[in-house]
């Protein structure tokens, strides 16, 4: 498929290639010098979103006191895509670590040889430690691996207990699972039941409850084989129009993705419900806070998820060819995702571990989360991760979700066109930027 975006991709993949032979050959003396040697390095790392490091850095530090750890995070994994692409173009100005998100995963697969094989740094002596899609994700076609894993995104609801006792629902997790228990049908009948007795929405915008339907699919926006999976996708219509039908009926919000007035609208009631994988767990409680609230907001954390089973998201830990310190970066990355640290990691920002130890640990404590009325959180998704195999995504995917649905559930939400509206515009933007 030559559309467009995979022309720039194609020649983006060219420019960096040639840049990344270079900038190696240059700092590859550099880099084994930095094999367990005492002298100082400073290690570069960008991640984005609520990833829990923080902490982690400074353990590190501590462990290597030659080390100085020069962190950039940026705010959402699709200004992360743009600022790691952009900078691949350029040949130059990447971290010596780089997150890299499930959802562009795909798109990075184009330009792989940018990064490192990191079976040159011992990443197959840890094989085991990952569940086997998350390691097989990071491989490319030619076998290189080229991500530490981190996180996986095992899902399930957050929900406002003062809001769903307001409208006379049950508010306890053990019956709001029973009640939202069944498919996306069932969620959206009780979230209708909700907006007719209150005139509140139930969830804060389509754009990211549609992403959660998608990624629940066996296939998404591309078939397994990589083709595109779109036009023409009965099923996917058919979940579109279901989710149109419930914005329609004022179930939606409506807020501007990643932008929920400044948190106010998670502390003021403005919607009750909001599609959690872990990760999400971090945003929530930092929407929260933001918006002057606190853990008596009343927020929650539900062991269920419509349809079932089902991952949005995840990372991996990538060190790009042009590091002068790729041996000291591959250190800090395999350390970064030790099945210790991603426990540390979970309980610091609610992510889900990809380790198989990690993810045995978190589901057998049941400690409490007192931020989200004292759910065990971290046992919770691991029951939300059984049976979850990550859809594959395509070079795409992100764009897809973001620049093709994005813009046309907005339209929905505000009001300005319909199910089939919206439907339709999705498809020619489609068209104009994929093809």
């Amino acid at each position: 498929m030559n559309t467009p975006i995979r022309r720039r991709m194609l020649a983006t993949a060219a420019v960096a290639s040639v840049a990344a032979l270079a900038l190696a050959g240059c700092s590859a003396g550099g880099s084994e010098a930095d094999a367990g040697s005492d002298e100082d390095v400073t290690l570069t790392i960008t991640t984005f979103g609520t990833f829990g490091y923080d902490d982690l850095y400074e353990e590190y530090e501590d462990l290597h006191p030659n080390v100085t750890i020069e962190a950039t995070n940026i705010d959402t994994g699709g200004n992360a895509r743009t600022d790691a692409f952009t900078k691949i173009a350029a040949g130059s100005g990447l971290s010596d670590i780089v997150a890299i998100e499930e959802g562009w995963l795909g798109a990075i697969m184009d330009v792989s040889d940018t990064f490192a094989d990191l079976r040159d740094y011992g990443i197959e002596d840890r094989k085991g430690d990952w569940v086997d899609w998350k390691y097989a994700q990071g491989t490319d076609a030619d076998g290189r691996v080229i991500g530490y894993g981190t996180d996986i995104g095992p899902s399930g609801i957050c929900y406002n207990g003062a809001a769903f006792e307001a409208a006379g629902l049950p508010s306890d997790r053990e019956s709001v699972a029973e009640l939202l228990t069944g498919d996306w049908e069932n969620f959206f009948a009780v979230g209708q039941e909700y907006t007719d007795k209150t005139g509140k929405a139930w969830y804060d915008h389509s754009g990211f409850v549609w992403n959660a339907m998608v990624n629940q699919l066996d296939e998404g926006y591309y078939t397994a084989d990589g083709e595109l999976n779109v036009d023409g996708n009965a099923e996917l219509q058919e979940r579109f129009e279901l989710l149109g039908a419930a914005t329609e009926g004022g179930q939606s919000a409506a807020q501007a993705a990643w932008d929920w007035n400044g948190g106010k609208s998670f502390v003021d009631g403005t919607f009750a419900t909001f599609v959690c994988p872990g990760w999400m767990l971090g945003v929530v409680q930092g929407q929260v806070e933001a918006g002057g609230g606190d853990a008596s907001t009343g927020w929650d954390f539900a062991d269920v998820f419509p349809g079932g089973a089902a991952n949005w998201g995840g990372a991996w830990l990538s060190i790009p060819e042009s590091s002068a310190h790729k041996v000291a970066a591959a250190e800090l990355a395999d350390w970064l995702t030790q099945p210790e640290q991603q426990v540390k990691q979970s309980v610091a920002a609610g992510n889900f571990p990809s380790t198989v130890k990690a993810q045995e640990e978190l589901a057998a404590d049941a400690t409490p989360n007192e931020f989200f009325n004292g759910a065990p959180t971290g046992a919770i998704l691991a029951e939300r991760a059984k049976g979850v195999v990550a859809q594959f995504k395509g070079a795409d995917d992100s764009v897809i979700q973001e620049n093709v649905f994005g813009p046309a559930l907005s339209a929905l939400d505000r009001g300005e066109t319909d199910t089939q509206g919206a439907w339709d515009q999705a498809i020619q933007l489609l068209n104009d930027l994929v093809g």
